[in-house]
């Protein structure tokens, strides 16, 4: 074997007892839960705003940033459902480059996994107590969901997993809204074959057990441009490409039919500052047709104190080292048109 062994990683269970979640919080989480679970099954037409930074790399500036959100989720909440995009674990084409707080080493020493882990769901936790909001995060790892499961109220699958099988099963047995996003490719089938398969019952070897599910009647596509084989960006966001999928998905008669419109990556051409345009485009062609208003439930914004990106150095404090973003103050900007226009 070519593997090193570094250390054992304990049980989900274990990891959950020594970093308890307060009942307050599971309160709150709770209550959370059922109003976004309301709005994917079609009985609230409150519109899903999935906002925060590309990648979580700053508990600090994390924490600042959804405490800004908490508030402003104030302001809209008869329109809104704010939910923090707090991704602590960021896929790499290549494997290079920042690859989240899982692999952020201890001070001084080498990476720790299992330091990883409990920082991540000590922040998951932390942003629900500084905020009153419940976050999003990415299931990069279908093995490291059962550590925060009990802490998130959405999952997204991103472009480079959404393929994979253990993915489309573990989704199968969340009891949360999971966004599948469409493949870098675009190929809509693909995504719309990941919504099916997360909503179908499955049996599989998961977290040590022979496991059962219900299936997920709450996984839905999220579109995020495709990248073509000259690498051009195709955005999908657009009018036509909304009428189409509403048309198929009633085609493949998929429960609670839900989509999630991502306003950057390959939708913005990685120009983060399209992000408003795109995100009122969507809004307005929710105002023009009904199935795309029954369809469209959300958006998802990447945001955070100071717009732009810088080097993973991280010097300026709530400014991405991944993918660009905007600051705060275009952020707040724009929710309050939204706001004004669901």
């Amino acid at each position: 074997m070519s593997f090193n062994y570094v250390q054992p990683i304990p049980h989900a269970d274990e990891i959950k007892s020594e970093i308890p979640m307060s009942e307050s919080l599971r309160k709150i989480k709770i209550q959370r839960d059922a109003e976004i679970k309301k709005v994917f099954e079609g009985s609230c037409d409150k519109f899903i705003l999935i906002v925060g930074p590309c990648s979580a790399h700053n508990e600090d500036a994390v924490l600042e940033y959804v405490s800004h959100l908490g508030k402003l989720q104030e302001e809209v909440k008869d329109k809104i459902i704010m939910i923090p995009r707090v991704y602590t674990n960021k896929p790499r084409t290549t494997g290079e480059g920042y690859k989240g707080m899982l692999h952020q080493p201890v001070p001084n020493e080498r990476p720790n996994m299992l330091h990883g882990i409990k920082m991540i769901r000590k922040l998951q936790m932390n942003v629900i107590n500084e905020s009153g909001l419940s976050a999003a995060d990415e299931m990069l790892y279908p093995t490291n969901y059962p550590y925060v499961e009990d802490l998130l109220s959405y999952i997204a699958v991103g472009a480079r997993s959404v393929e994979n099988q253990k993915h489309r099963l573990t989704v199968s047995g969340v009891d949360l809204p999971v966004g599948m996003k469409n493949p870098t490719s675009g190929d809509m089938k693909v995504m719309l074959n990941s919504v099916k398969a997360g909503q179908l019952r499955h049996n599989f070897i998961y977290n040590g057990y022979e496991v059962e599910t219900s299936g997920n009647p709450l996984t839905h596509g999220i579109l995020r441009g495709a990248v073509n084989q000259h690498g051009r960006n195709i955005p999908n966001y657009h009018y036509e490409d909304l009428v189409f999928l509403a048309e198929e998905y009633e085609k493949r008669q998929l429960l609670n039919q839900a989509l999630i419109v991502d306003a950057n990556h390959a939708n913005s051409m990685k120009k983060y500052e399209e992000q408003p345009r795109i995100a009122m485009e969507v809004v307005r062609s929710r105002q023009y047709n009904t199935s795309i208003k029954k369809l469209v439930k959300g958006l998802m914004i990447e945001s955070y104190l100071v717009e732009g990106k810088q080097s993973e150095a991280g010097l300026v404090k709530g400014q991405s080292i991944t993918d660009a973003c905007l600051g705060w103050k275009q952020t707040k900007k724009l929710v309050y048109e939204i706001a004004e226009n669901v």
